[in-house]
């Protein structure tokens, strides 16, 4: 079946079916470790064994990372590799007093074999919205914009620009219509995955369409929304995001290994990507397609560490003033029963940050502060298993082991309502519900 809709970055907590992901996978799935760290053995593809139970917690609700859940964990990860066939995926978790795991599965490219690699550059996706809003808001903490300015102050031409406000568009609360859910832009990224879009056009594959409701009244994720906060943080500063975002926030943070490209380059060394969100519904390798049609809603290009590190950085505020953080923690219900969404950010199930995916790549890192832990989930495809993003799966296998009381994302998406545009198992885009 041909694909119909793009899926840039899609939902942040789309749920997993994780129980039926019962059959270990083979040994080509074996863990790759960070040097020093003894490789995990190959599993063969018979019955599992019983594990046991994680250690006990501390207190914290995030259980020691010690040999027995490290073995739990690598039999977990290759369950959902087999069940998902994923390419490759590196996994990292980190807490103070509870140890780390830092292991990769599979191949970076199925080409030539070469291992996954903690060490590897893939595309972020939709983590680049965290990067786009913080910019902003450093903006706000300046005092040179206001999140209840309306939109229609800095770009012309947006439906209901006189009423929508910056605040609206950061908490996916705009109404404006996605631009990655127009059936042209689809058909145009498929037969010219390679071709440079401006934000201008973006933002007219949106603006034909009538927008989907009053501004504030729902959440939907729209991609359009941080195209427009994009061309703001443009407009006042005078300068490219890409520029404002090194400079201003990737520096600060930082962040050596991250960048926000200009071209299809990708740094070295780097993970091939693969999906299937092409013209034929076949999976191809998408490391060489052009990402400007994602621009500041999922151009950005990270690693793990890097990952590890900025996942902190946005949950706890460290380069804005305490009371723009403030307001962007500030969730409102989406659609996934205990998940909010706040500027840019979400809280699901305790987890703070965002998710990412774009063709070829899906990245999850997140922050519990409860127990100042953060996983980092980074994986070389995007193709959806039974209707779920591999991101998903992975990050549900990971937490019901290690931190049970924190399951991400603990609960399957309501369905979407009929009249409005949805993601099929086969289909091309993401829905319109969710990041």
């Amino acid at each position: 079946m041909k694909p119909t809709h793009l899926r840039l970055c899609r939902a942040c907590a789309a749920a997993a079916a994780t129980g039926a992901l019962l059959a270990p996978a083979a040994g080509s799935a074996a863990g790759t470790a960070l040097p020093g760290r003894s490789a995990p053995a190959p599993v063969a593809a018979a019955a599992p064994t019983p594990t046991p139970p994680p250690s006990p917690d501390t207190g914290t609700g995030f259980a020691p990372l010690t040999p027995a859940v490290a073995a739990q964990l690598d039999a977990a990860v290759r369950q959902v590799m087999l069940e998902a066939q994923v390419p490759g995926v590196t996994v990292g978790l980190w807490a103070p007093g509870k140890g780390s795991y830092v292991r990769s599965f599979g191949v970076a490219d199925k080409a030539t074999g070469a291992p996954m690699a903690p060490d590897l550059h893939v595309r972020i996706g939709s983590e680049t919205k965290t990067f786009t809003v913080t910019a902003l808001l450093q903006l706000v903490d300046q005092g040179r914009v206001g999140l209840d300015d309306h939109i229609g102050a800095y770009v012309t031409g947006v439906p209901n620009g006189d009423r929508i406000t910056l605040r609206e568009l950061a908490g996916m609360r705009s109404g404006l219509f996605n631009y990655s859910m127009d059936g042209e832009f689809i058909t145009q990224l498929q037969a010219h995955p390679e071709k440079y879009v401006t934000p201008r056009q973006l933002l007219d594959y949106s603006f034909k369409h009538p927008v989907q409701f009053e501004p504030g009244a729902e959440f939907e994720y729209s991609n359009t929304n941080l195209i427009l906060l994009g061309l703001v943080v443009e407009k006042i500063t005078g300068r490219p995001l890409h520029e404002v975002v090194t400079k201003d926030v990737l520096g600060p943070a930082g962040l050596r290994s991250t960048v926000f490209p200009t071209s299809p380059a990708l740094p070295v060394p780097y993970a091939h990507g693969y999906t299937d969100q092409t013209a034929s519904g076949e999976v191809e390798d998408s490391t060489r397609w052009n990402p400007s049609w994602a621009w500041a809603a999922g151009e950005m290009v990270s690693d793990l560490q890097d990952l590890r590190s900025w996942a902190r950085t946005l949950a706890t505020g460290t380069l804005l003033k305490p009371a723009t953080q403030a307001e962007r923690l500030k969730t409102t219900p989406m659609d996934i029963p205990g998940a909010g969404y706040g500027l840019g950010i979400f809280d699901v199930q305790g987890w703070i940050g965002h998710n990412g995916s774009i063709p070829g790549y899906e990245v999850l890192p997140v922050y519990l502060p409860s127990a100042r832990g953060t996983m980092v989930i980074v994986l070389n495809t995007d193709s959806q298993y039974k209707g779920q993003e591999p991101s998903t799966l992975f990050g549900e296998a990971v937490t019901s082991i290690v931190t049970p009381d924190h399951v991400y994302p603990g609960h399957k998406p309501v369905a979407p309502k009929s009249d409005r545009p949805t993601d099929r198992p086969t289909g091309i885009a993401r829905s319109s519900k969710g990041p």
